[in-house]
């Protein structure tokens, strides 16, 4: 969804988070990628509204903002939940079970790859390659690792999670 100018023109002043940075790499040819990795760092996602805002700040249009947003997989254009469970789909972990873990997170969460619980404390993200084969299956949630995964120790996990989030 394509939103005009002047919705983004209205939430300018909200993203001067990122004005620092535009101004360090603003001026040096290729820096896009940085400037949006350091948007996606302060913001958590990229919205629509930022993009046009770093397009107007760096002079570029807002066209080829998107669509660098959008080739590069390391870019997210909705929020995330509290946790990121990132599930390694690569070759040791998929033999091992990766896909019984993927449908018990599922089944508990209520989602699917790519979406975020209702309470936007979850969000499962199937990625490529954990680089953890020797502790397959695996899943890394906000930079924990946890190896040798069940859909039973998955589900604790999550349960886990859930409790320390109420606390």
């Amino acid at each position: 969804m394509v939103k005009s100018m002047e919705t983004c023109n209205h939430a300018k002043s909200s993203f001067s988070l990122i004005d620092g940075v535009i101004a360090e790499y603003g001026n040096i040819p290729g820096s896009l990628i940085t400037v949006l990795q350091h948007a996606q760092e302060e913001y958590g996602f990229l919205s629509v509204e930022i993009m046009y805002y770093i397009a107007e700040k760096l002079n570029l249009p807002p066209a080829k903002v998107m669509g660098v947003a959008t080739f590069y997989t390391q870019f997210r254009m909705k929020p995330i939940g509290e946790y990121l469970i990132m599930l390694c789909q690569g070759t040791a972990c998929y033999v091992n079970g990766a896909k019984q873990i993927e449908e018990a997170i599922c089944e508990e969460l209520g989602i699917v790859d790519g979406e975020t619980t209702e309470d936007g404390l979850f969000t499962l993200e199937n990625v490529a390659c954990l680089g953890c084969c020797s502790l397959s299956p695996a899943m890394m949630i906000n930079g924990n690792v946890y190896g040798t995964l069940t859909p039973e120790s998955a589900r604790k996990i999550l349960n886990d999670l859930r409790q320390e989030a109420r606390k």
